[in-house]
Formats: structure tokens, C-alpha cells, sequence
């Protein structure tokens, strides 16, 4: 077997390698495509309200930030006592 024989049969079996390895990325990036479609079409990608229960419980009790702030003076109060 000569060079230039070992040269074609290596480029060819490069390009098969990279055919092969570029039409599953087109596979792949056309499923993702369809499944997105798909789960667009049934809505599963609406808020089940779970985000909404969240903004509702954090709307009805708003945190006190006098009182956070109260509290972190106070451990950093105690730790500095701690530590001299």
C-alpha cells in the first residue's frame, strides 16, 4: 500500500467520521425542535403556579428588614465578643 493510497483511504474515512458525527447533531438539534413544539402545543411549559404561590406567599408577608437587621448586628455583636 502506497502513501497516497493511505492518504485517500484516511480522508475518506475523516469525512465518514465527520458525516456521521454532523448528521447526528442535525438529528439531535431536529428533535429537540419537535419535542419543544410538542410541549409547546400541550402546554407544558405554562406555569403550574408554583412560581405563583411563591410570589403570593412572599407578597403576603413581606420581610421585616428592621428586623434582619436587628438580628445581624446582634450575632455579629455576640461574635465579636466571642473572638476578643
Amino acid at each position: 500500500m502506497t502513501i497516497l493510497e493511505m492518504l485517500e483511504q484516511s480522508g475518506s474515512v475523516t469525512l465518514l467520521g465527520m458525516g456521521m458525527v454532523f448528521s447526528f447533531l442535525i438529528l439531535m438539534v431536529l428533535s429537540v425542535s419537535i419535542v419543544g413544539k410538542v410541549f409547546q402545543t400541550l402546554g407544558a411549559n405554562r406555569d403550574t403556579g408554583l412560581l405563583q404561590a411563591v410570589n403570593a406567599a412572599q407578597g403576603s408577608s413581606p420581610v421585616n428588614t428592621s428586623a434582619v437587621v436587628a438580628a445581624v448586628t446582634a450575632a455579629l455583636t455576640e461574635y465579636q465578643k466571642d473572638t476578643i
